[in-house]
């Protein structure tokens, strides 16, 4: 089978590529053309997590699993936070073809889902596009909301002054016009496209802070328990995510204002799949204020270690012995 590292991933799927390859996944997932349980999230000891999600992809015949540790120390050692692989199994035979750096695959993938939710969501003039953390995701944002709006600033906020004015200059040296702030409510002031991609446990973005007709990305939180937005943010939006059986079950802010009592469970409007393929309405006025809230999901997966793989087939990558 094929053993394909990071780099090659990072050649083969450019952010560009993998947003169309996202897209058209979200498309499959909710017209019912994929098959996948709910992900299984194993805690570990120091906050580690260990994830698994199986699934298969009906189109292509592939099929396969993530399996996954997450460990937000890393980032102080200058390792990835996500790290282990997708194993991607053959339709004939059900033999397996290839082994993909997952923790590569999840950065690009989830910063393309964003970008997706972004274009079906955010407002055609959208230009001011705020940040929150500056990580791994962080930078994935900033490189990928750019291809679906034109963007003329990027605002950068972390817990770390010293580290976001660090990696507000990396975006400068990118080329993108990024300035840090030094808290959470100035930077998202008057932003068009917000995305919150931080290991917060409490809520870092609150409703006063977000002006009419904004869009945000919900990236951060993958499970039950940390929330980076309150509950009245959830309220005042229109709140759409990538798989509702997955958001009913582990997306911690629309949890946690259900449980309180201010929503129910028709505030989740649809998902982006649905969005996309005009069954579900997405921002129907300007000022309207939307979500999407971002759990990563294995149809993204798939469908990008699919594209990953196939790519490094043609070129004629030697396969080792399994």
């Amino acid at each position: 089978m094929l053993v394909i590292d990071a780099p090659t991933v990072r050649r083969l799927l450019p952010m560009s590529t993998c947003i169309a390859v996202v897209r058209k996944a979200m498309l499959a997932l909710s017209s019912g053309q994929t098959r996948q349980p709910l992900r299984q999230i194993v805690g570990l000891a120091g906050g580690r997590l260990l994830g698994s999600m199986p699934g298969a992809l009906s189109e292509s015949g592939f099929f396969g699993a993530k399996l996954i540790s997450v460990d937000h120390t890393n980032r102080a050692h200058g390792r990835p936070s996500h790290q282990g692989g997708i194993l991607l199994f053959e339709p004939d035979g059900g033999a397996p073809v290839a082994l993909i750096h997952a923790g590569e695959i999840t950065a690009i993938r989830t910063a393309a889902a964003s970008a997706v939710a972004t274009d079906a969501l955010a407002r055609p003039d959208a230009s001011r596009l705020a940040i929150l953390g500056y990580g791994e995701q962080a930078l994935a944002h900033a490189r990928a909301i750019p291809l679906v709006r034109r963007i003329e600033q990027v605002r950068v906020w972390g817990r770390d002054p010293a580290q976001a004015a660090d990696f507000a200059r990396r975006l400068r040296a990118e080329g993108l016009p990024a300035e840090s702030f030094g808290d959470a409510a100035s930077c998202v002031a008057n932003a068009d496209i917000i995305c919150t991609t931080t290991s917060a446990s409490d809520p870092i973005l609150f409703a006063g802070d977000v002006a009419e007709g904004a869009h945000i990305n919900l990236v951060g939180s993958s499970l039950l328990g940390p929330r980076e937005i309150d509950d009245a943010l959830v309220v005042r939006a229109r709140f759409f995510c990538d798989s509702r059986p997955s958001a009913l079950a582990q997306a911690a802010e629309f949890d946690h204002a259900r449980r309180e009592g201010v929503i129910d469970e028709s505030h989740l409007l649809g998902e982006i799949g649905e969005v996309l393929a005009a069954r579900v309405p997405g921002r129907s006025r300007a000022e309207e204020l939307t979500i999407y809230k971002s759990l990563g999901h294995v149809a993204q997966d798939l469908a990008s270690a699919c594209f990953v793989f196939e790519a490094a087939r043609a070129e004629g990558m030697p396969e080792v012995p399994f």
